[in-house]
């Protein structure tokens, strides 16, 4: 029983932390205004999300490249998110299940 409610107890702070990351991502993006260049499923001035996550689709070093491009602005000219690593992290999540 002990273990049963461990388990529950782990899976729902683990669910409720991840929605804390993604809400924390969303209020990034939304302020950074990145939607101005990119859109979930179309190109506008950048890539579509979709196409992004197609790119990447299977690429192990995917995230930490994202990331490193958002930090820095890459060899595009990206514009520089500042935001702490984990919501970084979330951002690339975003992009990346992007369908």
């Amino acid at each position: 029983m002990k273990l049963v409610l461990a388990l529950v107890a782990a899976f729902t702070t683990a669910t409720l932390s991840s929605g804390a990351l993604a809400g924390a991502a969303e209020d990034i993006i939304s302020k950074e205004k990145c939607s101005k260049c990119h859109t979930d499923k179309t190109t506008k001035k950048g890539p579509s999300w979709a196409s992004v996550a197609e790119k990447y689709k299977g690429d192990a070093g995917a995230e930490a490249k994202l990331v490193e491009m958002l930090k820095t602005g890459g060899k595009d000219d990206h514009n520089i998110v500042k935001a702490s690593d984990a919501d970084l992290k979330a951002i690339v999540q975003i992009v990346l299940s992007s369908k």
